[in-house]
């Protein structure tokens, strides 16, 4: 007998149960990063995450004859339904067996909830934050995930989906370049040097992570504002805002951030990550201060790594017409070359960015993934 039943997350031994399902099921899956055990934990846990500050989340797991066979999450986001004037319900952590009765007992589930708040659309799959990684994989099942920026998954999600009346609201590509085919024509490279004698425009890069700490307020705020026009933004409270940098210090190369400003304000960035999913798969994301031969291989997977992901390149709307943009893209090539990555990924570009994906196949990207976000009306 197939039943549905909601997580109590002041269970430990509940969480852990909906947390490790998707350990289980990936095991033998050579494409798929674990996520860190501890960051899903912290999804279920509203004293520490700050999206429970403004909204709220429902956990579900399925079981058949007592086995645990799927799970799913259901989120309100408030500040987003209030900026869109929506009344949407979003879905996320889905993962299942690959049976089409579990996959629509879940979604019936999260459509009941949903009902209940008084929305009427469910989207997904989105996070919790803006680094939780959007969409399910469509395209490129044959490469490995990109860390934890992104959400692997078999190739029958689609089909689960789809059946149960999912049509799709966004893809988000990724772009894949050969260092040694990175190619930024000669006009670009021209307006940027041009662009930087002017003055206006700088390029901020920093001398090591305390003075990279020190940026995180002001880098943090930016990255809000950047993506003002795209389709998933709403605005961060000063809480979210502070996780997301703290988070995104975590893993920070100071050498790989750059900064782009406009008479001393910020208007642009640049985020590059060494690829540390091997260190990852060894550790099966289980990574803490207490186990610190877990977060020295991490260190040491940083430093070794041949690839960078560039997740997280944008320049205000504002100064996207004024040479902004082609300072960008050349510092993006300069960052590939000066550390000697042989592969670089441009992780997850919404296809609402409809010049940037532009600009990337023209610079020698290569659209390897692509993950889909559904809809559907209740």
């Amino acid at each position: 007998m197939l039943t549905i039943d909601k997580v109590d997350i002041s269970s430990k031994a509940q969480v852990n149960e909906f947390v490790m399902f998707h350990y289980s099921l990936y095991k033998n899956c050579p494409q798929w990063v674990p996520p860190f055990i501890s960051d899903i934990k912290m999804m279920m846990n509203p004293n520490k995450h700050p999206f429970y500050e403004h909204s709220d989340a429902e956990f579900f797991i399925a079981r058949r004859d007592g086995e645990v066979v799927g799970r799913i999450a259901g989120l309100e986001n408030k500040p987003y339904n209030k900026y869109h004037e929506a009344h949407q319900a979003v879905f996320y952590l889905y993962d299942t067996i690959d049976d089409q009765e579990v996959s629509n007992a879940l979604f019936d589930q999260v459509f009941d909830w949903a009902h209940k708040r008084g929305l009427n659309q469910v989207v997904g799959p989105k996070g919790f934050s803006a680094f939780d990684g959007y969409g399910i994989q469509i395209e490129g099942f044959d490469h490995r995930q990109m860390m934890n920026m992104m959400n692997y998954n078999f190739d029958y999600y689609p089909k689960l989906v789809e059946n149960k009346g999912f049509e799709k609201e966004v893809d988000f590509v990724s772009c894949f370049v050969d260092a040694k085919k990175f190619q930024m024509p000669e006009k670009i490279l021209e307006i940027a040097r041009r662009v930087e004698e002017r003055g206006k425009f700088k390029i901020k890069r920093f001398k090591d992570k305390k003075e990279l700490i020190s940026w995180a307020w002001p880098i943090g705020e930016a990255y809000n504002k950047t993506f003002v026009n795209n389709w998933e933004y709403y605005p961060f409270s000063q809480n979210e805002i502070k996780f997301l940098v703290d988070q995104l210090m975590i893993v920070a190369d100071h050498r790989l951030i750059k900064i782009i400003t406009y008479d001393d304000k910020i208007v642009g960035f640049l985020l590059g990550f060494p690829d540390i999913s091997a260190a990852i798969i060894r550790q099966k994301g289980d990574v803490s201060l207490w186990k610190p031969w877990g977060v020295a291989d991490l260190m040491l997977e940083m430093k070794r790594s041949k690839w960078i992901s560039l997740n997280g390149v944008g320049v205000l709307p504002e100064y996207q017409g004024r040479g902004g943009n082609a300072l960008m893209y050349s510092e993006m090539v300069k960052t590939v070359r000066d550390f000697k990555f042989e592969y670089a990924e441009l992780t997850q570009v919404a296809e609402t960015t409809k010049q940037m994906r532009a600009d990337l196949i023209n610079v020698g990207g290569i659209e390897y993934k692509n993950h889909r976000v559904y809809r559907r009306d209740i």
